[in-house]
């Protein structure tokens, strides 16, 4: 068992890794090789992560590998890793690796264990109910069942928790910002936010149906939605605050209890939705901002990836 910093050129064979057996591996799912990523300059994995992780795969009967991700071989690791064909691939990192290494993988790879290392945390919290990833990891390796992740794409660019469209998604860095304390950035996002909000609508088609014009469009994947007992499409919520004090009653209501009770939101799943503006669209994948052109459309993917959790999550809308 090793703890690799360096280029994956260097790797050893997992042969020459095997950990004692020590504590059980779940029943459910055929665990020999595993592979575990980890980031540790993300928001929450912490200066020892690579030392914490070879530590903890050390109690398993497996042969593993942990790798520190650098940055400017991030994608190359990435591919190496994958080239190994592990049973399992642990990532111990922010929601955009972590996203960028399921969207590589796909609904074919190996089984993806994305543990909460960063900030947000949004789809480590919705697989695993947790923050702290040395229980994540565990909990995965001792009791992981597989679960089939659905989610949605957008120029290339998969989210498997929600997505947000339109003027509302400009919040999102001065709320991050807010989070973490840092009340002077927050207020300079919240003032560039304010000049742009209620400026321009969206226009949206979903699944065929008629084009409307809203301030904003939520797309939540079935496996964090309430409203969706099937992957059947992402539910798509359609909001439309009349001016900033309602739009800041929609946010307290968002964050206090169940959104869908506004009366200025409404929801119904699709599997095509297309989005128009009359300039690029700020968005928000999976707590990730970013703008798109002026028309875009999403696409539904049933099987995104397969993931190895503990249990089945509770359907806990967090977007």
């Amino acid at each position: 068992m090793t703890a690799e910093r360096s280029a994956p050129a260097n790797h050893t064979d997992f042969e020459d890794q095997a950990a004692p057996a020590r504590r059980a591996l779940t029943p459910h799912v055929q665990i020999g090789s595993v592979v575990v990523l980890v980031n540790p300059l993300s928001g929450s994995t912490g200066p020892r992560a690579v030392e914490d992780a070879a530590a903890i795969m050390a109690d398993y009967d497996c042969s593993s590998e942990v790798i520190e991700l650098l940055g400017t071989t991030l994608n190359e690791q990435v591919d190496a890793a994958l080239a190994r064909k592990p049973d399992v691939l642990f990532v111990l990192a922010g929601d955009g690796t972590a996203r960028a290494v399921a969207s590589k993988v796909g609904a074919n790879g190996p089984l993806v264990a994305p543990l909460p290392g960063g900030t947000m945390n949004m789809l480590p919290k919705a697989l695993y109910g947790t923050t702290d990833w040395k229980v994540a990891i565990r909990q995965a390796l001792e009791t992981g069942s597989v679960q089939c992740v659905s989610g949605g794409s957008v120029e290339g660019e998969a989210f498997y928790c929600a997505g947000i469209f339109g003027s509302p998604a400009l919040w999102a860095p001065a709320r991050e910002a807010m989070r973490t304390g840092k009340l002077s950035l927050a207020w300079t996002y919240a003032r560039r936010a304010l000049r742009r909000a209620f400026s321009g609508k969206i226009r949206v088609e979903l699944d065929g149906g008629k084009m409307r014009r809203i301030e904003a469009l939520a797309l939540i994947s079935p496996t964090i939605s309430r409203a969706l007992e099937e992957p059947v499409g992402l539910e798509a919520a359609s909001m439309n605050p009349l001016d900033a004090a309602e739009a800041f009653r929609l946010a307290a209501t968002a964050v206090f209890s169940d959104w869908r009770q506004d009366p200025s939101v409404a929801t119904q799943p699709a599997r095509l939705i297309r989005i128009r503006a009359r300039s690029r669209i700020p968005a928000v994948l999976d707590g990730e901002p970013t703008l798109l052109a002026a028309e875009t459309t999403v696409r539904f993917i049933p099987k995104a990836f397969r993931a190895l959790t503990p249990h089945r999550p509770e359907a806990e809308d967090r977007a």
